[in-house]
């Protein structure tokens, strides 16, 4: 299914709709595609953790003990930087 992007803003409850029933929609800006909606596959298998890139991101990081003080170290900027 191909979309324009202003169908996307109008109407977006229909096309993840659209999605969520297994289409892939192709959206386009000025008659040129520019991106793709895809529907994640596994989705409902409970694997969706493990299809996650970004889950674990830094588990071999031997620098890092605290993700979460890292991260919040990381929030706070150079100004209040540890």
């Amino acid at each position: 299914m191909v979309v324009t992007a202003k169908q996307l803003r109008i109407e977006p409850g229909r096309i993840i709709s659209q999605v969520d029933n297994g289409q892939e929609i192709t959206i386009t800006y000025r008659g040129k595609p520019c991106a793709k909606i895809v529907p994640i596959s596994g989705r409902n298998t409970g694997a969706e953790e493990q299809e996650n890139q970004l889950f674990g991101i830094w588990k071999d990081r031997q620098d890092i003990k605290n993700v979460d003080l890292f991260v919040r170290n990381l929030r706070r900027g150079r100004k209040f930087a540890d």
